[in-house]
């Protein structure tokens, strides 16, 4: 099977990282839009099996919008504009469209999730007092605070425990993404962590995102925990991230 048509949405850092490693693969780069560009329509998508959106919160939503009115299937690595995810999840639905949304396309990340949520669950089993914390660096310039796979970190480990866990967020430098989770009791402490060595994690991982989200026509709303973790557990409108 030849590799999908893409249109890539951005040519910010992230969008051209995108580029980069689809030519290396071999895709087919359909489309490269910026801002610059207007409003998304049909004909700038140039027939591309799938979008990959990397651009600013507030232009996400209607990126993601018009590809749904195109019938192009999108995937958004956008952060910051969540608040809306509930009413375009139904869209989706709706349209019988393709959307599959991360805050955080690494694997290793995704994995990272889970084991906190694990973690906590195990020590409350356990009976003893362990407090939870989250912090989470990145780069100067990244617009939100906390960052999205904080926040999904400190849910699923909130949920395990029955209590809230705090993030700590640091924006300084040029670092692409870490992410501390610390256990903590009077005689002993947990430490999880993932650190990313290079963003270009988040372009191969979106490209993977890509490549599984039109391998089946699959419809409905998925995240990155779909493609690490397998089929969705929902039937038509994939697991919640």
């Amino acid at each position: 099977m030849s590799q999908p048509a893409v249109a890539i949405i951005g040519m910010g850092k992230m969008g051209q990282a995108v580029a980069e490693i689809a030519r290396q693969r071999q895709w087919h780069i359909a489309a490269s839009i910026t801002a610059h560009d207007g409003p998304l329509t049909r004909d700038k998508l140039a027939g591309a099996d799938v979008a990959i959106e990397f651009t600013d919160p507030t232009a996400a939503v209607a990126n993601a919008r018009a590809c749904l009115a195109a019938g192009c299937p999108i995937v958004v690595g956008t952060t910051g504009w969540y608040d809306e995810l509930p009413g375009l999840e139904a869209e989706v639905v709706r349209a019988g469209g393709a959307l599959l949304w991360a805050a955080n396309f690494s694997v290793g990340a995704q994995v990272l999730i889970s084991l906190a949520a694990e973690a906590a669950r195990l020590l409350r089993g356990s009976g003893a007092a362990f407090d939870a914390h989250v912090t989470e660096t990145h780069h100067a310039t990244k617009k939100d605070a906390p960052s999205g796979t904080a926040g999904m970190i400190s849910r699923s480990a909130s949920e395990a425990l029955g209590h809230s866990v705090p993030v700590t967020s640091v924006r300084v430098g040029h670092v692409p993404g870490n992410h501390d989770v610390i256990f903590d009791a009077a005689y002993e402490q947990l430490r999880l962590e993932h650190i990313v060595r290079d963003r270009r994690v988040f372009a191969e991982g979106a490209l993977v995102a890509a490549a599984w989200l039109v391998a089946e026509r699959r419809a409905g709303v998925f995240t990155m925990r779909d493609v690490v973790a397998g089929p969705p557990r929902r039937a038509g409108n994939g697991s919640a991230s």
